[in-house]
């Protein structure tokens, strides 16, 4: 079921952008959910998980003012309305499902997120996006998110140490021929 989320994942993300679209374009025939059943009937066949997909979709769509204001605050150089139409919308599921799915892992839900964002997203849309959604997290949850950032150093020190030793190999590599 997992991966099939990821699918319920990306209808959400196409049925939340084209209403993000339309209303901006001033399109007063949007229906939310006449645009959500032909969008999930698309992937009928690949979709076990329907109700994730709606309850994400009406859950983003009936939260997004308070969804927005929370987003704002953390990352203050860029007003919400001039965020790219496709990462403010990934930027609201992802905070949607961190503060209403408690039964994913956070960790899953940036992940997941992230990865729209590299599908579906510009250039550094993947690095905006965890970067405003690991902030969320670590303001939740400070003791996972000091974990996190323990476990990235260690990491860091670890490849710094193997690119220094391969270094030092190539240098007398060098110096032996």
């Amino acid at each position: 079921m997992a991966s099939n989320r990821h699918l319920g994942r990306i209808i959400a993300l196409q049925t939340l952008y084209e209403q993000d679209f339309r209303r901006e374009a001033g399109d007063a025939s949007f229906d939310l959910e006449e645009v959500l059943d032909r969008n999930i009937t698309r992937y009928q066949k690949m979709v076990d998980d329907k109700e994730f997909i709606e309850a994400l979709v009406r859950g983003v769509a009936v939260q997004e003012a308070e969804l927005d204001r929370q987003l704002q605050p953390i990352a203050p150089e860029w007003p919400i309305d001039q965020i790219a139409r496709m990462d403010r919308v990934i930027l609201r599921m992802g905070l949607y499902e961190l503060s209403h799915n408690t039964d994913i892992p956070p960790k899953v839900v940036i992940n997941e997120a992230v990865e729209l964002a590299k599908a579906f997203g510009g250039e550094n849309s993947s690095k905006f996006i965890n970067g405003v959604l690991g902030t969320v997290m670590r303001q939740r949850d400070p003791e996972a998110a000091a974990a996190a950032d323990a476990a990235k150093s260690a990491k860091a020190a670890s490849d710094e140490a193997s690119d220094n030793a391969d270094a030092d190999d190539a240098e007398a590599a060098k110096e032996n021929s």
